[in-house]
């Protein structure tokens, strides 16, 4: 285990490195002339030239993302360019904003799953067609428009919750609940069609393994060979899947977040992007970048825990 997670570790730091080596690149290649649109078109051209020195654009692009990456290492994200924030601290407030839609669409998605492949695996027939066709609604629909519907009839109409904002787990855990339920509905359709049919196929097939027959054989009651051997032994691949999708997630609620008008990462990095704010988006890029190898480490180690085998992978 602690040589798979050494493994792990080294793999995910070349990744992060070379994730924001290449975004960093995009980036700068891409975003136009920041000091012109700072300084707005009646700036002179020593002006714009003293402005671009100020914020270190005038550097070598390996300077500019040494330099950014060694600050990064210790938590300085920089200083937004246009927000005159520290990008840390402009995170800090919308992180858990996205985290929370994320963290409890990604749950739901896990429960859910789990309950329909398990169930269609197991009953077939009319269960069976019902979880496919919950698939196949899944897969068609988008969430964003999924996001709309369930906001104009839960919020709007109904008003059983608000149809905007969000409310800090800190100040009151009901109230945060009321403001992620939705967009995490939203995100959590799409995520239940993809791992519920990955449950139901890793089911089927352990189901049809010779070991179910041997303990059915030793008088074990088959919804103790369900619980206890077939769903450990069908959660790789589950898990792989379910990984997939927190990262579809990820980026799916930064479109989600503008139906309800939530203050997450969504609106923060589409208007760094149009602007060139090259602090606040290599921050954003960052932060993805380090949740998706936290993500596949973790499912890693649960995996090399539930099967021995796949530490030597």
């Amino acid at each position: 285990m602690t040589s798979l997670l050494i493994r792990r570790v080294l793999s995910g730091i070349v990744l992060i490195l070379v994730a924001t080596a290449l975004a960093f690149l995009l980036v700068s290649a891409g975003g136009g002339d920041v000091a012109r649109t700072l300084l707005g078109p009646e700036a002179t051209a020593e002006q714009v030239a003293l402005k671009t020195a100020q914020l270190g654009l005038n550097e070598p692009l390996y300077v500019q993302y040494w330099t950014w990456l060694s600050h990064a290492v210790v938590g300085d994200l920089g200083r937004s360019f246009f927000l005159s924030e520290p990008v840390t601290s402009a995170l800090a407030s919308r992180v858990p904003v996205t985290l929370s839609v994320v963290l409890v669409s990604v749950t739901l998605t896990a429960i859910i799953s789990v309950g329909l492949g398990t169930a269609a695996a197991v009953f077939g027939g009319t269960i069976d067609r019902i979880v496919q066709f919950i698939s196949l609604v899944g897969h068609v629909v988008p969430s964003l428009l999924v996001a709309i519907l369930i906001d104009v009839v839960f919020a709007v109409t109904w008003r059983l919750v608000p149809a905007t904002g969000f409310i800090p787990f800190a100040t009151s855990p009901l109230g945060w609940w009321s403001t992620v339920v939705l967009p995490a509905t939203a995100l959590t359709l799409g995520g239940v069609a993809s791992v519920s049919q990955q449950v139901r196929g890793a089911m089927i097939d352990q189901l049809g393994r010779d070991y179910v027959r041997t303990l059915k054989s030793r008088g074990i009651p088959f919804f103790a060979i369900v619980l206890r051997h077939c769903l450990r032994n069908a959660a790789t691949p589950a898990l792989t899947i379910l990984s997939l999708q927190f990262v579809g997630m990820l980026g799916g609620a930064f479109i989600i977040e503008s139906v309800f008008a939530l203050p997450g990462l969504g609106a923060f990095s589409t208007a760094a992007s149009s602007t060139g704010d090259i602090p606040v988006i290599m921050g954003v890029i960052a932060f993805v970048v380090v949740v998706v190898v936290v993500v596949n480490l973790v499912v890693d180690l649960v995996n090399a825990w539930l099967n021995p085998k796949a530490r030597l992978q």
